[in-house]
C-alpha cells in the first residue's frame, strides 16, 4: 500500500513540475521566482533566523544594511533554485548546454584523458544544472548524493540528476564503484561530490578556519582522492542572468603530489571562501552549517 501510494507521489509531483517547468523562461524567472521568494521570505520567513546568525558570524566586519542586502539577494537566488529545479523536469539538452556552461571543459577532457577525477562543487550558485556535465565529457559522471528520508523526493531527485547521462551514487557506495571501476577496467568516472555539506559529529577528526568560525567539513573529497589517487578540481561557478551560470574547473590536487593530512581540504575550503566573499548571495545562507562546535 505504502509503495503504491509512493509511486503515485512521485508521478504527480513528476507531473505539476513539468508542466510548470516547461512554461516560457519570461514566466518562470519574472513571476513565479519572484512569488516564490515573497513567500519564502516575506511570508513564511524561511529559515531567517539561522540565515541572520550565519551571516552575522561570517561578516563580522560589515554592517547591519550590508547583510540585510545579502540576505534579501540570496533568498531571491534561493527562489530562482527552486525554479531551476523545476526547469530542469522539462528543460531540452539544448536549452541546458546554453543555461550552464563550462568554460574550460575541453580543457579539463584534455587533461583527465584515460583517469577518474573528483569534482569538488559547494552549494553555490545553480549545483543542480551541473547534471548537464555529461554532455560536455567522454567521462562517466557520477553524482554522489545523500539519501533523502521521503522516498518519493529521493526518486524524483535521481531521475532529474540522470536525465542527462549522469549516474545517481549514494554516498556509501561510492568507494564500491571506484573499485569496480579500477579492478573491471571500467571507462574513467569523473565524481561530482558537494564537499561543503555538515559532516555528521562523530566522523569529525579536524576543524578548519572558515568564514571566521571553526568549521567542520565533509572528509570524502580528500579520502577518496588519497586512496585512488584521485585528482581533485574546484568547480569554480558565477552568475550571468537568473537561470544561466558559467563555471570553470580550477586543480586544487593532481593526484599523485604528497600532502599533508587535510591539506586538500584546507585548499577546497580556503577556495570556497574566496568565491563566498566574491558573491556571497549564490551560497545556501540557510543551511544550519554550524551545528556542531569543537568541544
Amino acid at each position: 500500500m505504502k509503495k503504491g501510494l509512493n509511486s503515485l507521489g512521485y508521478y504527480l509531483l513528476l507531473g505539476v513540475c513539468k508542466a510548470i517547468g516547461a512554461l516560457p523562461y519570461g514566466f518562470l524567472y519574472r513571476v513565479l521566482a519572484p512569488v516564490i521568494y515573497f513567500f519564502l521570505y516575506r511570508v513564511g520567513r524561511y529559515r531567517r533566523t539561522v540565515t541572520r546568525e550565519n551571516l552575522r558570524k561570517s561578516f563580522p566586519e560589515k554592517t547591519d544594511t550590508q547583510r540585510l542586502a545579502i540576505e534579501q539577494k540570496f533568498y531571491q537566488q534561493l527562489a530562482e533554485l527552486f525554479v531551476d529545479t523545476l526547469a530542469l523536469t522539462a528543460i531540452s539538452e539544448k536549452e541546458i548546454r546554453r543555461r550552464f556552461r563550462y568554460l574550460n571543459a575541453e580543457e579539463q577532457q584534455e587533461r583527465t584523458v584515460g583517469k577518474s577525477w573528483i569534482c569538488a562543487m559547494a552549494h553555490y550558485g545553480s549545483w543542480e544544472y551541473t547534471i548537464n556535465y555529461p554532455l560536455f565529457t567522454d567521462h562517466r559522471v557520477g553524482a554522489v548524493y545523500r539519501p533523502l528520508h521521503s522516498e518519493v523526493f529521493d526518486r524524483f531527485y535521481a531521475h532529474v540528476r540522470s536525465r542527462f547521462g549522469a549516474t545517481p551514487l549514494a554516498m556509501d557506495h561510492v568507494a564500491r564503484e571506484m573499485i569496480r571501476t579500477q579492478n573491471e577496467g571500467l571507462q574513467p568516472i569523473a565524481l561530482a561530490l558537494i564537499a561543503d555539506q555538515t559532516p555528521l559529529w562523530f566522523t569529525i577528526r579536524h576543524w578548519f578556519d572558515f568564514l571566521n568560525q571553526p568549521t567542520a567539513f565533509f572528509m570524502g573529497t580528500e579520502k577518496l582522492a588519497l586512496k585512488f589517487g584521485l585528482p581533485v578540481y574546484f568547480l569554480h561557478v558565477e552568475k550571468i542572468k537568473p537561470g544561466y551560470y558559467t563555471a570553470r574547473f580550477e586543480e586544487l590536487y593532481d593526484g599523485t603530489e604528497p600532502v599533508a593530512e587535510y591539506e586538500i581540504t584546507a585548499r577546497y575550503a580556503a577556495r570556497l571562501e574566496q568565491a563566498i566573499h566574491q558573491h556571497p548571495e549564490l551560497w545556501l545562507w540557510s543551511h544550519k552549517r554550524w551545528k556542531h562546535k569543537p568541544r
